[in-house]
């Protein structure tokens, strides 16, 4: 075991980013030789004078570009900080201090500024934006306390706004939590690992604290020659090192049985679902295996991209990525069940020749039988009419006698009939047929653990499959992420209802990484006074969620035509790449691929080159060009800058969408309506835009009056 520990902070890798490629190459090197031995006598520290932190040190990389470390000889911890040209890097070494606090015992690393409160100015920030809150909560929360005169001084959020680069990133979080109005022990709890401990904290062992949730936050402490090359392949992408103290927290935590996580559109929910698979890959002996399932094969293979970026060889091989709709096709092939899967149109002219061969006088829509075929039939297990007769149709809209009941199941019956006649299924009966296979011809449970992603968008019939497949409880069986504010199909399940226990094994996550707060507030109010369930039987009201950057509000804008739209489209494009913006990092999104083909065409005649995001084949980002996608593809994807177009009053809602048999069903359509248009404006990570022609969506319209073109 080596006598040192060498981590990389998190702004070191930003730093590295920025550099031009000829320094990255270098830098490579020289992290390489730092890695191995930072005690080696080619490697030339050069104390920084005038720096606040004697432990300040520059690192030389060439000529001109140099490192910043600190060391701490005794714990034998190095820390490399920043990377930038010679005189950048010395004044920003200047103004900073790395750490340990004394009170949560994290690695910290902050500016540092000289602030003299006069007897005046101390009346004046008891008035302050942490006026109600004491020193010793402000210290709790993580502030330095070379910081807490600072602190004191901030009279508005948009004061704290500003000063975030100078503060260590875990107290700015507990700072912003509080200063929206949450109470400060509430913070505590919540994101704080150990607020409660009292624990004694060592000021001088970088080494220990190097070990703490919060500094791994913001430090990687490298273990490998492998892992540092991944992290220096993408350096931008946090996700693959960086977790939070809560993510960090649920990824490795034994659980006693099945295991749900919630949280809102840009908590991390995915990226804890894959670091999930990859501690329980660890985990493993013989020849277990994990399997990591979700509703739509695009998402399936994004997931399963990213896996490789953060997983071992040996782990990729101990993780199936499957959508569960291909994994039940093929089980059933393999254990040579002879049917066939049927899905859209092939399914619905199915359903159109059982309601003629029937002969049914109720004047019902197809849409009816098929919801109450999932909703009641399916999700019931009621397969007789004896059964059906009995089960509980609660939350359907339409009233149904026993005399309606009975014509509904001839429907049923032919159907049924259709289908062991021409030895076919829909997915629903394949998981029923599955779950049957399986508990004839398997004694042992088909995985190790089983990992859900997007959960709110499966059936009753999927989750009583995965069950199936995982065996009965048992520690770390099951582990489910989702999010119902974004269940944009008709799917929708009570995990207690399928055999899915999660009480007391349930976490929420609270904070959004991927859009500013003011995209997350603006887009969520397009779901207000709906209520929304957290996968079982509770209810998720969406506020318990903060993002912690902050920039424009979405631009909403009606135009008279599609050429006035998409001129405006055109013109907001080119600003944002000559700005710098690469084109790869830019997404149109419309509801349908029709009205995405005529904006590929457009933007081919303007010469713009584009990509377009099917849903056959995942988003390859060495491929430059604007991104095209509908709403339902765009779901689990991000990007810098959204633009939600062709957003009018006759589209969005899509008529087509909208099931308006009874009150009930005409809800719940329109709501995974606007649950698709959250969805797609959430993926922006800076500014999104909402445009329309000849009249905009009611759904905006609610919201705020649309600027004039």
């Amino acid at each position: 075991m080596s006598s040192f520990t060498v981590a990389i902070s998190a702004d070191f890798f930003t730093a590295f980013a920025g550099l031009p490629r000829q320094q990255q190459a270098r830098v490579r090197d020289f992290i390489t030789k730092f890695r191995a031995n930072p005690r080696s006598p080619g490697i030339n520290y050069e104390k920084i004078q005038n720096a606040y932190d004697p432990n300040m040190y520059s690192v030389r990389i060439d000529d001109t570009y140099r490192g910043i470390v600190v060391r701490q000889e005794r714990s034998g911890v190095y820390l490399l900080l920043w990377i930038d040209h010679h005189d950048r890097a010395y004044d920003w070494a200047c103004r900073k201090r790395c750490k340990v606090h004394p009170t949560t015992g994290t690695v910290q690393v902050f500016d540092v500024q000289e602030t003299v409160v006069t007897a005046t100015d101390q009346i004046e920030t008891d008035k302050g934006l942490f006026g109600h809150v004491t020193d010793e909560q402000l210290l709790r929360l993580g502030v330095p306390s070379e910081k807490l005169p600072e602190t004191r001084a901030l009279m508005t959020l948009e004061d704290l706004y500003q000063r975030k680069a100078s503060y260590p990133e875990d107290a700015y979080e507990g700072l912003e939590w509080v200063a929206n109005g949450f109470d400060v022990e509430e913070v505590l709890e919540t994101l704080y690992e150990d607020a409660s401990s009292h624990e004694e904290i060592s000021t001088d062992d970088f080494a220990k604290a190097l070990t703490k949730p919060g500094s791994l936050m913001t430090f990687a402490v490298v273990e490998g020659e492998e892992e540092l090359q991944g992290m220096l392949d993408a350096p931008l992408e946090r996700w693959r090192v960086f977790l939070h103290p809560t993510q960090r927290k649920i990824v490795a935590r034994h659980y006693n049985g099945p295991a749900r996580v919630t949280g809102g559109a840009g908590t991390g929910k995915t990226v804890v679902a894959m670091h999930r698979a990859k501690w329980l890959a660890g985990q493993l002996e013989g020849d277990q295996k994990i399997l990591f399932t979700t509703f739509t094969a695009n998402l399936a293979e994004d997931i399963q991209d990213n896996l490789r970026k953060i997983c071992s060889v040996d782990e990729m091989k101990r993780i199936e990525v499957i959508h569960l709709d291909l994994w039940v096709a093929r089980f059933l092939q393999e254990q040579d069940f002879n049917c066939r899967v049927i899905y859209g149109e092939e399914l619905n002219n199915l359903w159109s020749a059982a309601i003629a061969l029937a002969g049914q006088s109720l004047d019902l829509p197809m849409e009816f039988f098929q919801d109450e075929w999932s909703r009641v039939v399916q999700a019931q297990e009621a397969f007789t009419q004896e059964d059906y007769l009995r089960a509980s149709r609660r939350g359907r809209g339409m009233r149904l006698d026993r005399r309606k009941r009975i014509a509904v199941w001839k429907v049923f019956e032919v159907f049924l009939h259709l289908c062991h006649e021409q030895r076919i299924r829909d997915v629903e009966m394949a998981m029923y047929e599955c779950r049957r296979i399986i508990r004839r011809r398997f004694d042992k449970p088909l995985y190790a653990s089983i990992v859900v992603d997007e959960g709110q968008d499966l059936s009753m019939s999927a989750y009583r499959l995965l069950r199936t497949m995982a065996g009965e409880e048992r520690p770390n069986d099951l582990f489910i992420v989702g999010d119902a504010h974004q269940r944009i199909y008709r799917n929708q399940a009570v995990l207690s209802h399928c055999g899915v226990n999660v009480r007391g094994r349930s976490s929420h996550l609270r904070v959004s990484y991927r859009t500013t707060e003011e995209i997350r507030k603006w887009a969520f109010r397009l779901l207000k006074g709906i209520s929304f369930d957290d996968l079982d039987q509770g209810n998720d009201d969406g506020s318990l969620c903060l993002s912690l950057t902050h920039g424009p509000e979405p631009v909403v804008r009606d135009f008279a035509s599609l050429d006035a739209e998409f001129a405006y489209l055109l013109e907001a494009i080119r600003g944002l790449e000559a700005q710098g913006t690469p084109l790869r990092d830019i997404c149109v999104v419309a509801r349908t691929n029709r009205l995405l083909d005529e904006y590929v065409r457009r933007f081919l005649q303007a010469g713009v080159r584009t990509y377009e995001i099917k849903r056959s084949k995942l988003d390859d980002r060495s491929l430059d060009g604007v991104r095209l996608a509908t709403m339902h593809r765009v779901k689990g994807l991000e990007f810098d800058h959204v633009f939600v177009v062709a957003a009018n009053k006759d589209i969005i809602p899509h008529p087509r969408a909208i099931a308006d048999h009874d009150e009930v069903s005409l809800m719940e359509s329109m709501t995974r309506e606007r649950c698709l248009l959250y969805v797609a404006l959430t993926r922006a990570k800076k500014s999104a835009h909402v445009t329309s022609y000849g009249g905009i969506s009611e759904f905006v319209a609610e919201i705020m009056e649309p600027q004039e073109s």
